[in-house]
């Protein structure tokens, strides 16, 4: 965008073009969920006559084909950045000065740094650390494992616990909690742990790995702080990601940093250091890549266009594509209740359509929060088929300041899911 705009822009990076997101995140990970449904959705069709003989999965086939599609990414992004003027350094950069940059043995001066390194996942400490596995790797395993375990709270824990039990493998999920998805809604986060149960995965809470030996048969042997042993073909982390931040030479500069490695800015993504900005998960705000983007598009109008623009972090809808779906946005009922005096909830619990004759035992969980005294929405939630899809129309009408009076009067496209939300009428305060 800024080299669109006639500045003189380049760009280093050491590793892939697109980010996190296009190469070992969202991108990957939803190609992922969709293969991982696939055995559910051959099994449920016989319900509907279409009778099928079993299925082999191959997983290099996924991996690979993957691969490719995340390649064609890179060469997107390259051919965006280049035809828009833009000069790509390849190699990790380094601050020198506050205007200076080094990449290798070669300098470069700037008006103006940014840094957008992002993330990187978290893994402790542990006795046998090193046959942890993280989502950067696991996109490219040589084989698909038996039997995993993964071990996380959060959406990339509770997202590849679906993945790896949808295309076959005995999965059990560990937390050190009492209940995954801290931050979301409570019903939301029962509601989900019930269904994956259902789903055949584990479900460990309370409970997390001491130490990891590695066996004579090449599996591993977990232990749990319950006292007891898993065995395993693979672990998998996903317990957190920290900013990338090491080594970029912030200490140097005196660039004021978070307690995790966050670097501080101001509401104009400026660091303390005038001339070098930082953006994205960086500063872990909100570690959404929509969000970044918003991010990138405001510093490059304020700064180049001469805009007043600021990224407004509330509202923002989100989903976890686990199985069933997740689809948020807006409070959850203990924020709107420490928010709101008074709080009316609109919940509906059912089973799809579609598993009334699937046999699918996937049941469907839905809830509104209204302010009682201006009748506005505060927050939506939903578990089950397509809720992320469902939950971005919703969060524009969040957006736009909706009323329960508002959703009752849409008129309602029958029959689907979504229009429970404009016909919920059970209500609780």
């Amino acid at each position: 965008m800024a080299a669109g705009m006639g500045v003189k822009v380049a760009i280093a990076e050491d590793r892939y073009l697109g980010g996190t997101c296009v190469n070992v995140g969202c991108v990957p990970k939803k190609l992922f969920v969709y293969a991982s449904h696939y055995a559910e959705s051959f099994q449920e069709a016989a319900g509907f006559g279409l009778i099928n003989k079993g299925v082999d999965f191959h997983w290099p086939t996924l991996r690979d084909n993957k691969n490719k599609e995340i390649e064609r990414l890179n060469g997107i992004y390259q051919s965006l950045l280049t035809n828009s003027g833009c000069e790509l350094i390849n190699g990790r950069a380094v601050l020198v000065a506050p205007h200076v940059v080094a990449v290798g043995d070669k300098q470069y001066t700037a008006k103006r740094i940014l840094i957008a390194v992002g993330g990187w996942p978290n893994i402790p400490d542990i006795p046998g650390k090193e046959h942890i596995i993280s989502s950067n790797e696991v996109f490219y395993l040589k084989e698909f494992p038996k039997r995993v375990l993964v071990v996380g709270g959060g959406y990339i824990a509770v997202e590849f616990a679906g993945i790896f039990s949808g295309l076959g493998a005995e999965t059990k999920l560990a937390y050190r909690g009492d209940l995954f998805l801290r931050g979301f809604d409570r019903e939301i986060r029962e509601f989900t742990a019930a269904e994956m149960a259902k789903k055949g995965i584990d479900l460990l809470f309370n409970n997390n790995v001491d130490s990891i030996d590695l066996q004579p048969d090449g599996s591993y042997l977990a232990r749990m702080s319950d006292g007891s042993a898993i065995e395993t073909d693979l672990i998998m982390y996903a317990t957190g990601r920290n900013p990338k931040v090491e080594g970029l030479g912030l200490e140097k500069l005196g660039i004021k940093q978070g307690k995790n490695g966050a670097i501080v800015v101001n509401d104009d993504f400026q660091t303390n250091v005038p001339s070098v900005y930082a953006l994205g998960d960086v500063i872990d705000r909100v570690q959404l890549t929509p969000v970044a983007l918003a991010e990138g598009i405001a510093l490059v109008r304020n700064l180049y266009a001469g805009m007043n623009q600021t990224v407004d972090y509330s509202l923002i809808p989100t989903a976890v594509f686990c199985q069933p779906n997740i689809g948020t946005v807006g409070l959850n009922e203990q924020q709107a209740r420490e928010e709101y005096t008074n709080v009316e909830v609109y919940k509906s619990e059912f089973r799809a359509m579609k598993h009334t004759i699937s046999g699918s035992a996937e049941r469907t969980f839905m809830k509104m929060l209204v302010d009682a005294d201006s009748k506005k929405v505060l927050g939506v939630h939903m578990v089950g088929p397509d809720a992320g899809e469902i939950i971005q129309g919703i969060g524009i009408a969040l957006k736009a300041g909706a009323t329960k009076e508002i959703f009752y009067s849409t008129t309602g496209i029958h029959p689907t899911a979504a229009e429970e939300f404009v016909t919920l009428r059970n209500i609780s305060l």
